[in-house]
């Protein structure tokens, strides 16, 4: 069996360690554990690994976020991989900082990366990790929020919430999605 998990983030040492990043962060993390290295290809930068033999691509594309859906679709296709074996990683700013959610399926929730890759794909059935950034912003002011770098305090408790992540990757492709809502949504 073969997933693709793509981590949504902007590319840019600017945009290295900001909230909008944490799919990049995610994959990352998950790559140095499994010895991966990832590879400058068409569209993003892929890695590969393998965990209770099943194949895990790993994709963080090289658009920008708003823009993931080319990079989604073409590493989809190029892997001969299932849309429902796809999990898009992201940042939500409607849970609050490190919440975990997994969703079969369902609306972009104003994030312009899923939005994209819906238009993409003209569909919204493909399942997606959302990672909670909280919304700690004033009016006006998101943009910065979700581009800015994460507060002392995240940052102390970011490393047990991205270890969560990256065991809900894992269970996603061993278990399968349903089983892995159960499990990590809301922790």
């Amino acid at each position: 069996m073969k997933y693709l998990i793509a981590g949504l983030g902007n590319i840019g040492d600017q945009y290295k360690d900001t909230r909008h990043n944490i799919g990049f962060t995610i994959l990352d993390t998950l790559a140095e554990a499994s010895n991966t290295v990832f590879a400058d290809k068409r569209y993003g930068f892929v890695g590969e690994f393998k965990y209770k033999a099943r194949t895990y691509l790993l994709l963080k594309p090289s658009t920008f976020v708003n823009l993931s859906g080319k990079a989604v679709n073409y590493w989809l296709r190029k892997g001969k991989i299932p849309v429902e074996n796809l999990l898009v990683v992201v940042d939500d700013i409607s849970l609050p900082f490190g919440t975990l959610r997994i969703r079969p399926g369902g609306g972009d929730a104003g994030h312009n990366g899923l939005l994209n890759i819906s238009q993409v794909f003209g569909h919204q059935n493909y399942t997606r990790l959302r990672f909670g950034i909280g919304k700690e912003f004033k009016p006006d002011r998101q943009v910065d929020y979700v581009l800015g770098e994460w507060s002392e305090n995240e940052q102390a408790l970011l490393p047990d919430r991205v270890a969560l992540a990256m065991d809900a990757i894992k269970s996603f492709g061993t278990i399968g999605v349903e089983r892995t809502m159960n499990l990590y949504n809301n922790k």
